[in-house]
């Protein structure tokens, strides 16, 4: 059972204590680090999120397969991740990448298959937060991605 210590200090403090779910994942949104654009939303498992921070390159867990991937692996399609932030509970991931080709393994440069509702929010989010060069919710702790 947590405490309100324990959730204070996971809320406010600067340790980086990713929250998974039962299923020992954590969702992952990667956004286009020149334009801000929605890529794809997926799930890390703490060896994707180890990998990641190690690599410096996007790893995720696939439900589907019930496997470690590197995105980019069999396409080419490489996200090199330029930041990562958690939000305030530390149960979502946000990673800034530059996509190498598309995001998506249809081909598509978003893995979202309704753009217009991202768009929609994301600029509303723009709108109400201008100025403000990170989502609200996220907390302004970056992490060191890549090798040293």
């Amino acid at each position: 059972m947590s405490t309100s210590a324990d959730i204070h200090d996971i809320e406010e403090g600067l340790e980086f204590q990713p929250k998974f779910d039962a299923s020992g994942l954590v969702t992952c949104v990667a956004t286009d680090a020149g334009s801000g654009d929605v890529l794809m939303v997926a799930h890390m498992n703490d060896e994707a999120l180890r990998r990641t921070i190690a690599s410096g390159e996007a790893w995720y867990f696939s439900r589907s397969r019930n496997a470690l991937w590197r995105k980019g692996e069999t396409s080419g399609h490489v996200q090199r991740v330029v930041e990562m932030r958690l939000d305030c509970d530390q149960d979502a991931i946000w990673i800034r990448v530059e996509q190498s080709g598309a995001a998506c393994h249809t081909g598509r440069r978003s893995a979202d298959r309704n753009c217009r509702s991202w768009m929609r929010t994301r600029c509303s989010i723009r709108r109400r937060f201008i100025g403000n060069n990170s989502l609200p919710s996220f907390r302004d702790t970056r992490l060191r991605v890549g090798p040293e």
